[in-house]
């Protein structure tokens, strides 16, 4: 048995990538890196059992997801976590809405547009404000906006339908004048630029443009945080993450709570019910509720920090026991793809980044 694991942005191997490493040596199970810049990257993986590739928002990474994953999953029958299944929605927020909301799902509310036209009418004649508007993809709530007005949804809409934005590139209020909000992030983009030209680092990892269509959520108001629910195979790992001072978004926060008792296992279960339909090996869900207390989710992402899930005091299976200890996740991926429920887990120090409160 061997797998293969490809390397990280700038050809490097991340703490997280190195954890899978540390499972697969601990197990006598051979590990070797992948470089798809490498000549030989298309011979050496015909040898491989499990291909690994995590890739992430960056626009880089997705360009190179897109074109090597169908081929070494479905013309080379070679096993990929992520498999598609499970990745070829990710980062893209409309691509996940249009798939749940077909199985009846209990996703937020939304509305997707492909003209200016039809978002316009909808503007004036439906939409009952505030609304969310997102750009289909971004991490930590960059690209969301809360518009509190008709002027403000059409100010958005005009850009999208003209211009574009780019990733990053969303003012936090609609409020900031595009032009002051497009100056700052212009100095702060270039004094990272010149320390990732030092470190002859690619300088645009955000590159793509999105317009010519528009994304709108309903707001759910009253929710002071959010529960982060994330299944891997038969466990249920959750924790919540409290919204950013004087805001409605939580994600990328920093403040998280462990505490199991406030955890509503309605989220657990309908997480469970999401995975099971759909196949997927691991995805994080993003829970909130609705005035009337019902459940409801926005996003879903088979990527995720892996200290928040080993910090989790133990799981949920799917029918609802509990499992106390310390998981990391790559532990789980590697045990379920390669079906070793007898794979055991090395102790691995864990630290958390002091950007982090857990309260």
């Amino acid at each position: 048995m061997k797998v293969g694991i490809h390397k990280a942005r700038y050809g490097k191997f991340s703490e997280y990538l190195q954890r899978y490493e540390t499972i697969l040596k601990h197990n006598n199970i051979q590990c070797t890196y992948l470089d798809v810049n490498s000549e030989h990257f298309w011979d050496e993986i015909t040898n491989i059992d499990l291909f690994i590739y995590r890739w992430r928002h960056f626009h880089d990474e997705k360009q190179i997801a897109d074109t090597i994953l169908p081929i070494i999953e479905r013309a080379m029958s070679i096993k990929c976590f992520p498999n598609m299944a499970t990745c070829w929605h990710y980062d893209d927020k409309i691509k996940q809405y249009y798939l749940l909301r077909q199985l009846d799902f209990p996703t937020i509310k939304s509305w997707v547009f492909w003209s200016k036209a039809a978002a316009y009418y909808w503007i004036e004649n439906v939409a009952q404000f505030p609304v969310v508007f997102k750009l289909k993809g971004g991490a930590a709530s960059s690209n969301v906006i809360l518009l509190k007005s008709k002027s403000e949804a059409k100010r958005i809409v005009k850009i999208m339908f003209s211009k574009g934005v780019k990733s990053g590139r969303l003012p936090t209020s609609a409020s900031t004048r595009w032009k002051d909000f497009n100056i700052g992030k212009e100095i702060h983009r270039w004094g990272g630029n010149i320390l990732r030209i030092l470190r002859d680092e690619d300088i645009y990892p955000y590159w793509q443009v999105d317009k010519n269509y528009a994304y709108f959520q309903e707001f759910l108001p009253n929710n002071d945080y959010d529960t982060r629910v994330t299944i891997i195979g038969d466990r249920a790992f959750a924790y919540r993450r409290m919204n950013r001072e004087n805001d409605f978004r939580s994600s990328g926060s920093g403040v998280l709570s462990y505490d199991t008792t406030e955890i509503d296992m309605r989220f657990i279960e309908t997480a469970f019910a999401i995975s099971k339909s759909l196949g997927f090996q691991s995805m994080a869900y993003d829970f909130l509720k609705d005035q009337h207390d019902n459940v409801k989710f926005c996003e879903i992402s088979y990527d995720f920090i892996d200290t928040y899930i080993f910090k989790c005091p133990g799981h949920w299976d799917s029918k609802l026991n509990w499992h106390k200890g310390n998981y990391w996740p790559q532990f789980c991926h590697l045990s379920d793809a390669l079906e070793l429920p007898d794979l055991e887990q090395p102790k691995i120090e864990c630290s958390i980044s002091s950007n982090i409160k857990i309260v």
